[in-house]
């Protein structure tokens, strides 16, 4: 494998696009318990909603061709003859030059087309008062107006979010089919490495940031992450360790060793998970140039920088994608970009795209991003952050008042 047979980001996604796929594993939950999954199925609307006609204000039914022409200057007249109350079948009929007073949400009057706004009109001792006209069809939801019977409501891969429930709920459907929730497995790797609970570090250990920022990634994308612990530079217990972990989980994640120093293992126990192996080793990219991509099997393998601010980018960047289309989640940019104004002249060297982590401020009404100074490997410069301007490999930086696409840091 040669490490600067980089990929451009546009051929990474497209090798993520073309070779991670779903997991088929299927459940059937109740409604209550699906926020956030990712259906399995077309949700087909059984039933018309609204399956009758509701008014959608509070005002007074009546046939619109009887409110033509009036006005606050000359208004028209109408009886009225009762009124329709919420939870009951309104089964009289509206007469001739007759008005009945109906709530929002109630159901239409027989030979009624029209509600007229109770802003509109004043009703004197049962003699309505019209100040203006309505159309036909005005301040009412027709039968199937928002939902129809037999049309496909919610799409398979649409991550439910509490829309998605209430218009499942709205059909009378009490359960659903969603893919299984993902199980993210991570592991660290490295001698100078120790648990991030360490109080008192000896001269040349890190702590292990990565255990945190890698994992709450996972969980704040609704899947599951597992902890593997932190592995030596051995790499026998390297193999052992990564083996153990990937049998458990859908997709697994180790971060250090992806350079090629000396005792970097990573790439050489990705390839002994099993075939087709690494496709991507390296990516034209800062920071996190050396990052790997591989398929063991079914399975997704992600090698990080171990770098935590490298790999939180990345992982951000790529990773996501990964479990995105991990999930079954219908493809779409999974990132929030805005475009932003820089504050400075930003340079970036062409033939590789630059994330360049910035503060984010509102000026009379443009969004200005500050860059924040400091190298790749400061985690500091991240919690500084509030979103990452990408400055792409063909261009060779960005000017001061230029506009560029940010992606926010959620």
């Amino acid at each position: 494998m040669q490490f600067f047979k980089v990929k451009t980001v546009e051929e990474t996604f497209t090798l993520i696009e073309d070779l991670v796929k779903a997991v088929k594993v299927v459940e059937e939950i109740t409604l209550e318990k699906s926020l956030h999954r990712i259906l399995a199925e077309d949700i087909v609307a059984t039933e018309n909603v609204p399956s009758f006609p509701r008014s959608t204000v509070d005002g007074y039914a009546v046939k619109a061709k009887e409110t033509f022409g009036s006005s606050e200057t000359m208004p028209g007249f109408l009886n009225v003859a009762g009124s329709v109350k919420m939870g009951e079948e309104a089964s009289t009929p509206l007469g001739v030059g007759e008005a009945i007073y109906i709530p929002t949400g109630g159901m239409m009057p027989p030979n009624s087309d029209s509600v007229i706004m109770i802003e509109h009109c004043e009703d004197l001792a049962g003699l309505l008062n019209l100040y203006r006209q309505v159309a036909p069809g005005e301040n009412v939801i027709q039968v199937g107006e928002d939902v129809k019977e037999g049309a496909v409501l919610i799409e398979k891969g649409t991550k439910l979010r509490p829309q998605e429930l209430g218009a499942i709920a709205a059909i009378g459907k009490t359960h659903v089919k969603v893919f299984k929730q993902l199980t993210i497995g991570y592991l660290s790797s490295g001698d100078e490495i120790v648990p991030y609970k360490t109080e008192q570090l000896q001269i040349g250990q890190v702590r292990d940031v990565n255990a945190l920022t890698i994992t709450s990634l996972v969980e704040e994308w609704d899947a599951t992450a597992i902890y593997g612990g932190i592995v030596t530079d051995d790499y026998s217990e390297y193999q052992r360790r990564a083996k153990e972990l990937f049998d458990q989980v859908d997709c697994l994640v180790l971060s250090g060793g992806s350079s090629v120093g000396a005792k970097d293992y990573t790439t050489k126990v990705i390839e002994s998970l099993g075939e087709p192996g690494v496709f991507i080793h390296g990516i034209s990219v800062k920071p996190g140039k050396p990052t790997i991509l591989a398929m063991a099997g079914e399975k997704p393998v992600v090698g990080l920088p171990g770098h935590p601010a490298s790999a939180m980018v990345i992982f951000s960047l790529f990773g996501e994608r990964v479990v995105k289309k991990l999930s079954g989640e219908m493809s779409r940019n999974t990132l929030d970009r805005v475009q932003v104004r820089v504050k400075k002249n930003i340079h970036s060297a062409m033939g590789r795209t630059d994330y360049i982590r910035v503060k984010l401020t509102e000026e009379e009404g443009d969004w200005w991003a500050e860059p924040i100074i400091g190298k790749s490997g400061l985690i500091s410069t991240l919690v500084q952050s509030d979103g990452i301007v990408e400055i792409k490999a063909e261009y060779e930086g960005a000017r001061q008042g230029e506009f560029v696409p940010a992606i926010l840091l959620r």
